[in-house]
């Protein structure tokens, strides 16, 4: 996928305003087969696979036994497999770890390079897809897949997406990848459809505050301070990286990842300090500036006390950028709610 085909900013509005489409091939997929196979994802994960239904997804993350994180990922609970979608960079890493830690009955293949992936996002997005699909999508909810024809080509259609816009991503056989493509832009022509490339879907991860691993996240932090407490399932029982998680919790967090925009001029950018009153209290991970808000925003992770809501802090920079933590998104007026 490039950078940009038009431009950053006018793809970025696209995808907010009607539709866009993310050629995503790039992503890994792993699949895990047999009797154990829930019971395995259990152990390798942290959120809670059993509490998944037929054909439903999962955000989760699997760490190392310091409970730094290894990778987020989704989990797709399909009828005779379990689907482990990772992020491209981390494919070979994962899967070896994954392997490492085979202690069940499974079978574990690396699909990666055997499946396309292609992602449609934009508040016409449901339009587009209806036209080439002979199900009622609107039976697909949020975090919800089916494995269906997409006129006579096997695909899994999920709505799912990393924009924060409505949206669906569809996962087949390489081969039948541009023939999809080609399905998905005739069908979407109404609509304006275009192509979107790597930097608008970084702005538009960006606004929605969707952890980027590698920036946001890593092998050096841990679901609790990234503010992932939601995808760690304490109660279900054993999972790698649950003591080290449990004492971190138990003593506190020292640092947290918080989002802030700037208050004046300037754009934060990764690795430069966060500071107050000239002292170093963190550092920023993620900073762009931001096509629909059209102003300079930030993540970062802040030392405690100095990660609550409204603080003021500054930026080392060039220029010393001065910023507010803030609540949530960035962006508020996202089509999927």
């Amino acid at each position: 996928m490039p950078i940009q085909f038009e431009g950053i900013i006018p793809e970025h509005n696209t995808v907010r305003s009607t539709v866009g489409v993310f050629d995503v091939s790039h992503m890994g997929e792993i699949e895990i087969r047999g009797k154990d196979r829930l019971a395995f994802v259990n152990y390798v994960t942290t959120n809670d696979a059993k509490q998944l239904d037929m054909n439903q997804v999962q955000y989760s993350s699997m760490l190392y036994k310091d409970a730094g994180i290894v990778d987020d990922l989704l989990v797709y609970n399909l009828k005779d497999r379990i689907l482990l979608v990772v992020n491209a960079a981390n494919v070979d890493k994962d899967y070896a770890w994954i392997m490492e830690n085979k202690k069940f009955d499974v079978v574990i293949e690396n699909k990666s390079d055997a499946i396309g992936q292609l992602a449609v996002q934009g508040p016409q997005a449901g339009k587009v897809i209806q036209k080439i699909c002979d199900i009622d999508i609107t039976d697909i909810a949020y975090y919800s897949a089916r494995e269906i024809n997409l006129r006579s080509v096997p695909v899994i259609l999920s709505r799912t997406g990393y924009t924060g816009e409505d949206g669906f991503e569809i996962y087949c056989e390489r081969q039948h990848a541009p023939g999809v493509w080609d399905m998905v832009f005739n069908a979407g022509a109404e609509f304006q459809i275009k192509p979107i490339g790597l930097g608008a879907r970084d702005t538009l991860r960006f606004e929605m505050r969707y952890c980027l691993y590698g920036n946001d996240i890593d092998k050096t932090t841990n679901p609790l301070e990234a503010g992932l407490s939601w995808i760690v399932k304490f109660d279900k029982g054993d999972f790698i990286g649950k003591e080290a998680l449990l004492a971190i919790k138990e003593t506190g967090i020292k640092r947290r990842l918080v989002g802030f925009g700037v208050t004046d001029k300037g754009i934060p950018r990764p690795h430069q300090e966060i500071r107050t009153e000239g002292l170093k209290v963190g550092y920023v991970t993620s900073g762009t500036f931001s096509p629909s808000l059209k102003k300079g925003l930030g993540m970062g992770y802040v030392d405690k006390p100095h990660d609550k809501i409204g603080t003021k802090l500054t930026v080392a920079g060039k220029q010393p950028i001065e910023v507010e933590i803030l609540k949530g998104a960035f962006y508020k007026n996202a089509s999927h709610k």
